[in-house]
């Protein structure tokens, strides 16, 4: 429980800092897949995934960003349930296309709670459009990781 209280308190120091500034950015959404593994109760495996997400980012500067986002993920396996998340990210800015950052939260679904935690890099195409890598760890009885593409939309 300690640990939820450090995620989500982290995520909410950097909305509250990014806000407070009154600091410029953009909103995003966009939609991904990748894969989740799992290991625990004696079972192990790997199942497709595919999510939607939405948020926004506060530049805090020339060379870091704080951001915020609400997402939904599905793991493509008979009987799992959607896994909501709300979380921020924390990052820098590598060039005029590229945002490099770490990113932790907490994931609802089927009345469990799991912090995560994660890294990733998101990459201009050009206009509005991006593509980005996420990887993400659960942190809960059972051990579950994933690893996403995206493609997106800013505005």
């Amino acid at each position: 429980m300690k640990m939820i209280a450090r995620i989500a308190g982290a995520a909410l120091l950097a909305a509250t800092v990014a806000s407070s500034a009154q600091a410029a950015g953009e909103g995003r959404v966009e939609v991904r897949g990748g894969i989740a593994w799992f290991n625990g109760f004696g079972a192990s495996g790997s199942e497709a995934v595919i999510g939607v997400a939405g948020g926004y980012d506060f530049d805090l500067g020339d060379t870091v960003f704080a951001g915020v986002e609400g997402s939904a993920d599905k793991v493509l396996a008979t009987g799992s349930e959607v896994l909501w998340g709300v979380g921020g990210r924390l990052g820098a800015k590598v060039g005029d296309s590229t945002r490099l950052y770490v990113a932790g939260g907490l994931g609802f679904g089927g009345g469990d709670t799991s912090p995560y935690g994660g890294v990733g890099v998101q990459q201009k195409f050009g206009g509005n459009f991006y593509g980005k890598i996420e990887y993400r760890r659960y942190f809960d009885i059972i051990d579950v990781n994933t690893a996403a593409v995206g493609v997106g939309l800013t505005f």
